[in-house]
């Protein structure tokens, strides 16, 4: 869906309920609330759950939309990335 400071942000069909993506970094990966915006799984550098949440803040609305997609098995709409802070 997106990528930003070598961030990969995805959200997978057929996935487990509580609406949440997949974020993955250097090797690194976990899943993150998309109602909280909490890093429910997983680990990541501390940097990078922070430019996560930054994303989240500036996308909740399209992350919440992908979600539904995903669901219904559509395409998903690519999000722009984070903007640079």
């Amino acid at each position: 869906m997106t990528e930003f400071y070598d961030i990969k942000i995805y959200i997978f069909y057929d996935d487990h309920p509580e609406m949440h993506f997949h974020a993955f970094y250097q090797g690194d990966g976990g899943e993150f609330s998309v109602k909280t915006g909490k890093l429910i799984a997983g680990k990541l550098p501390p940097r990078a759950v922070k430019l996560i949440s930054e994303m989240m803040n500036e996308h909740k609305k399209e992350l919440k939309e992908n979600w539904k997609l995903a669901e219904q098995h559509k395409r998903l709409k690519k999000i722009n990335p984070l903007k640079k802070i």
